[in-house]
């Protein structure tokens, strides 16, 4: 029996808790010996990253007990905080960073004992702290990324490759940490070791530019006793973003490059006399020419992996139009095959062990869980962390794929999720409350996955629109650049114009949008707040909103200039930065709305909440703050989560006339 009820009003299985529960992703994977191994969520554990090994038998175990929290703070949204190789006896061993005190710390999992810590803590600024490692047993060493605070400003830091001595030794002695590089650049990945161990590649960028703006592959000869020499740029530029380098069998260097419009898989011969003579950069070689689809992206974390070389000479490939799939490219012929399963988003996270290959994959109907493909015979199968059903999967939402038309004509992308239920109907011919959801970034993208907080929503009767903005990554680098020196107007636009379509075409009740947003979506969902009269209310989660006093050392080095081309530069339109801020608009808003903020979080930090609260005060304007202690640019702990979902619920049932039970009510002071 399906019972007729309003949008909105309908019962739901699938509650906060549950949203919570399954909240994050894993992450990081690797092959240690005949294992795979990766990072997994903890919401009940306060939101600690445990690590996770599967026994070739096929068992799953957490590897370490809490408190361990294996995770990197490098750049603040960290990146590969592990590595593991087999000893010179065989044995496993495992080097991570511990995220209270960001030091590394070795393990040896079948020995016993506890981690022992391999790096000193500083005092100074946010201390030492390290990224996308590569054990070396042979040398006694492990490679990786130091970022090194030099004082107590966020942008008093510097970044080069180390090596960290794995017999402890340095452990309370910086001095024993070997510089691998110089500190040239700002901005470093962890380095790659060519099979010979004669050369080793990383990449490097500088402020102003972000990672996918322009960056460089550097390469350098290894010398016997470990030393860099004669370190040099051989792809990549100031206009050209190289998001990834491997290494191939044959010693030539493999990347991604978006030079032509799309970032696509290149070769280049490493020797300098096989260099180009401009500047002494490589000639690269395209290995699957004449396709429009990204096989990179956007490099937020150190150690992202959209491609991997196998054995066979062969190379395993993300690939894809706003979805991706997985490949593999044979570089000679330039064919590539892809592997079959349902999957629509494959994580930048890939692992080779022989002739497999093991990724992290997603769908609609599933969330993200460890896939192997098998290219000697070509079938895919799930192996770990496995997708299972939390409750009837009738509950889930259908999304659909839509272009819509923006501005001047020009194409949005979204994934729009009806309201859905098994059980509930709504009356005849009523238009459906709808939220426009800002992804963050704002240089990002809105995976076509299944997302149990979407859930929350669609099966109690509200839609989602999930819109892939001007400057979202997966469309190309014109479509990413739409958002230059347009960050508020452009995204707003869009967002805006994605609602009016969906009202039009009655799928959306004109009378009942909403929008939210986290990070960059929260600039976007507080831009639109004051910049149009289109919304009822909505959520904004911890948010930019003053870019003056952003971009005036208030966040973190690495974001600390990207304003820079998202806005313009602020020495030359300083006007622009106050016009367009939330904080100096704050008079503008004339809706509820609910704003969302950890109190640890140095990206967007509460000042920038605070400020805004104090102007919009002025206004009597409805709304609600939520702050957390303990948490910092994103939630991860499961009773924040829970308190989240179920204050924005609260929330939209308020603004729209809907009577719920299901929730606490949020109280909207003025």
């Amino acid at each position: 029996m399906v019972t007729t009820a309003p949008y909105g009003a309908w019962p739901s299985p699938i509650d906060a808790r549950l949203v919570a529960a399954h909240d994050g992703r894993p992450e990081y994977l690797g092959v240690v010996g005949d294992e795979v191994w990766w990072t997994a969520p903890r919401p009940e554990e306060g939101g600690r990253r445990a690590l996770v090994r599967r026994t070739p038998e096929g068992a799953e175990e957490s590897v370490l007990p809490p408190p361990w929290n294996v995770r990197s703070r490098v750049i603040e949204y960290g990146g590969q905080p592990w590595a593991g190789a087999l000893d010179v006896e065989g044995a496993p061993l495992l080097v991570f960073v511990h995220f209270p005190d960001q030091r590394l710390y070795a393990y040896a999992p079948d020995g016993g004992g506890e981690p022992r810590p391999l790096t000193p803590v500083s005092a100074v600024g946010g201390g030492l702290r390290w990224v996308d490692p590569v054990v070396l047993p042979g040398r006694g060493e492990v490679w990786c990324v130091l970022e090194e605070f030099t004082g107590e400003g966020p942008t008093d830091v510097r970044r080069v490759l180390a090596a960290v001595p794995l017999d402890g030794s340095a452990a309370e002695d910086r001095g024993s940490i070997r510089e691998l590089s110089d500190d040239r650049h700002r901005f470093v990945t962890g380095p790659r070791l060519s099979p010979d161990g004669g050369r080793a590649a990383w990449i490097a960028w500088d402020h102003p530019r972000m990672p996918w703006d322009g960056t460089v592959a550097m390469v350098a000869e290894v010398t016997g006793d470990g030393a860099f020499t004669g370190a040099r740029a051989l792809v990549g530029g100031p206009d050209e973003s190289v998001a990834q380098i491997e290494w191939a069998a044959d010693g030539s260097l493999l990347y991604v490059s978006d030079a032509d419009g799309w970032w696509e898989l290149r070769s280049a011969d490493p020797d300098p006399a096989a260099a180009g003579a401009e500047g002494g950069k490589a000639t690269g070689r395209r290995l699957c020419p004449a396709r429009r689809e990204e096989f990179g992206g956007p490099l937020w974390k150190i150690g992202l992996r959209w491609f991997l070389p196998l054995e066979s000479g062969t190379i395993a490939t993300l690939h894809g139009h706003g979805t991706n799939r997985l490949g593999i490219l044979d570089p000679v012929a330039g064919e590539l095959v892809d592997a079959a399963g349902p999957w629509t988003e494959w994580a930048p996270s890939l692992a080779v062990h022989g002739t497999r290959v093991i990724g992290i994959a997603a769908s609609p109907r599933s969330a993200y869980e460890i896939v192997e493909l098998d290219t000697l015979t070509g079938r895919s199968r799930v192996i770990a962390a496995r997708h299972v059903d939390a409750l009837d999967p009738a509950y889930y939402p259908e999304p659909q794929i839509r272009t819509f038309t923006g501005p001047d004509g020009r194409d949005i992308h979204a994934h729009v999720y009806p309201p859905h239920s098994p059980t509930h109907a709504p009356p005849d011919g009523e238009p459906a409350p709808f939220v426009v959801w800002a992804h963050g970034g704002p240089t990002g993208h809105a995976p076509l996955v299944l997302d149990l907080e979407i859930a929350y929503f669609t099966s109690r009767g509200f839609g989602v629109a999930e819109v892939n903005y001007g400057g979202s990554t997966g469309y190309g680098r014109e479509y990413r650049e739409r958002l230059r020196e347009q960050w508020g107007v452009v995204d707003v636009e869009d967002c805006a114009a994605v609602a009016r379509a969906l009202a039009d075409e009655d799928t959306a009740d004109r009378s009942r949008l909403a929008i939210r947003g986290g990070s960059a979506g929260g600039w976007t969902t507080a831009a639109s707040l004051t910049g149009t009269d289109l919304y009822a209310c909505g959520t904004i989660s911890y948010p930019v909103l003053d870019l003056t006093a952003w971009a005036g050392g208030e966040t973190h080095d690495f974001e600390s200039q990207y304003l820079e081309s998202l806005v313009g530069p602020l020495a030359k339109v300083p006007d622009r930065y106050r016009d367009r801020s939330p904080l100096h608009r704050a008079d503008r808003i004339s809706v509820p709305f609910l704003l969302l903020q950890g109190l640890d979080d140095v990206i967007c930090p509460p000042a920038q909440a605070e400020r805004f609260l104090a102007e919009v005060a002025r206004c009597g304007i409805p709304h609600a703050y939520l702050s957390f202690e303990g948490e910092g640019h994103g939630f991860r702990r499961e009773d924040t989560i829970v308190r989240a979902v179920e204050a924005e619920l609260s929330l939209y049932a308020q603004t729209f006339g809907i009577a719920r039970t299901d929730v606490p009510t949020l109280e909207l002071g003025k």
